[in-house]
């Protein structure tokens, strides 16, 4: 497909933005960065990760500690209330070990589909396609999918394309949704993909 060779030129071997050194890591990360962009969770995590980077050593900081740490992500009190939620039921349920399946990720505080595949894709390398709002717009704009809702995009998705595709493709789009077809400003007359794509064809 013509879309898959174009976004491997533009983003070859792509790789997450968020940065982390172990599954435990990466789980925290992904959790923090809803509504927040990664080179913010990237800074909080920096400082967090040196204090507490086990679901142990999460549940010994506490809550308050915790909250004023991740402040800068936003949603702080939400989002320390499910960090330690999830630790907890880390340490009971599954040894402290992060899950490799959707059911039981999801079972995990604050962690919603989006996030679980985010986990399975990145971490495990296990076929799956999560679609943020980034992917959503830029699937929909190329004509890939004519969907209302994520769920929808992710779906049409992962018809259009074999797995073998799934993982390098939720990064490049998730990247030329950033850099390229933003939502109020596309650029799209330095796009690689305007030829391709029914969004600027239609303005054409």
């Amino acid at each position: 497909m013509k879309i898959v060779k174009i976004l491997n030129r533009l983003y070859p071997n792509p790789v997450p933005t968020l940065i982390w050194h172990s599954p435990f890591e990466a789980l925290i990360a992904v959790i923090l960065s809803a509504q927040c962009t990664d080179k913010k969770v990237n800074l909080v995590t920096h400082k967090l990760f040196q204090q507490a980077n086990t679901p142990e050593k999460m549940l010994d900081l506490g809550q308050k500690h915790l909250a004023r740490i991740i402040k800068p992500c936003g949603l702080f009190n939400t989002k320390s209330r499910n960090i330690i939620a999830t630790c907890e039921i880390l340490i009971k349920k599954f040894h402290s070990k992060i899950p490799q399946t959707q059911s039981e990720l999801e079972s995990l505080a604050g962690v919603g589909q989006k996030t679980a595949q985010v986990i399975l894709s990145q971490i495990w390398n296990k076929p799956a396609f999560p679609v943020d709002t980034h992917i959503h717009r830029v699937a929909n704009r190329l004509g890939l999918c004519d969907a209302k809702t994520p769920e929808q995009t992710e779906k049409c998705l992962k018809k259009t394309f074999a797995q073998k595709y799934w993982h390098d493709l939720h990064l490049q789009m998730i990247f030329h949704g950033r850099g390229t077809c933003k939502a109020r400003k596309p650029l799209c007359e330095k796009c690689a993909l305007k030829k391709l794509c029914t969004y600027y064809l239609g303005l054409n």
